[in-house]
């Protein structure tokens, strides 16, 4: 599978929900296999399964929620578009965070990069500037969400990367090490230093509340289900 121009097999929104013909008990190996098999619709499900995790994945490195949505669909054309090259030999959710800390880096690279190129611009800043609220973050927009997105972001960034993978994300230290290549035992220190900064400015509130930070709504989850599937020359199939 190396073409978005793929003919694409209609699923119905029912069976991207999860809700019904089984869909919900299928493993992540086994929709790739059908999606691969000509299934191309299942990958709206691999979209939806993961959405929140790669959200927060890349909202660590990229700091800015429209940029991290930007980051998930590079990421998801890529993964549609190489499909094919998952041999099973890491977990699928694995294989697939790879792609978005691949992109969210390179990102990040582009945005340093033109900054040194015309040092005027950073003041303009797109991934620092404040961006216009989102639905989904008039909703969420309340003081333990702010002050929690506020510290996380203001930790360091192989700290703040480990922690939502962790601590937010609930990976084991097992798999945070697998996703980046680093040794369990990194994973650890980092996650510790991490969270001794953060108790710092949240003391004890912060670790009864660690879900709510980079919250993941269901109207960002469709809206970047849509903007993928257009993106692979698809319109999102009508619920019915």
């Amino acid at each position: 599978m190396n073409s978005p121009e793929q003919p694409w097999v209609p699923v119905a929104h029912a069976i991207a929900q999860e809700g019904t013909m089984g869909s919900g008990s299928l493993a992540d190996e086994q929709i790739v296999a059908r999606v691969c098999a000509g299934e191309t619709g299942l990958f709206e499900l691999l979209m939806r399964r993961h959405n929140q995790k790669i959200f927060r994945t890349a909202r660590a490195i990229v700091r800015r929620d429209d940029e991290a949505e930007d980051v998930m669909q590079d990421a998801y054309v890529r993964a549609f578009t190489h499909l094919s090259d998952f041999k099973g030999e890491a977990r699928f959710s694995t294989w697939l965070t790879r792609i978005a800390l691949h992109e969210a880096f390179a990102r990040v690279r582009r945005e340093r990069r033109f900054q040194a190129l015309d040092p005027a611009t950073q003041e303009a800043n797109p991934m620092r500037s404040p961006a216009q609220p989102t639905p989904e973050q008039q909703v969420a927009d309340t003081e333990l969400r702010a002050v929690l997105d506020h510290a996380i972001d203001g930790l360091p960034e192989d700290f703040r990367l480990v922690f939502v993978l962790r601590a937010v994300e609930q990976l084991s230290g097992a798999e945070v090490a697998e996703v980046l290549g680093i040794p369990e035992q990194t994973v650890k220190t980092r996650l510790f230093r991490a969270r001794e900064r953060l108790q710092s400015q949240l003391q004890a509130t912060f670790e009864s509340n660690t879900s709510a930070g980079y919250e993941f709504h269901l109207r960002r989850c469709d809206r970047v289900v849509a903007a993928v599937l257009k993106r692979l020359g698809v319109a999102e199939e009508e619920p019915r």
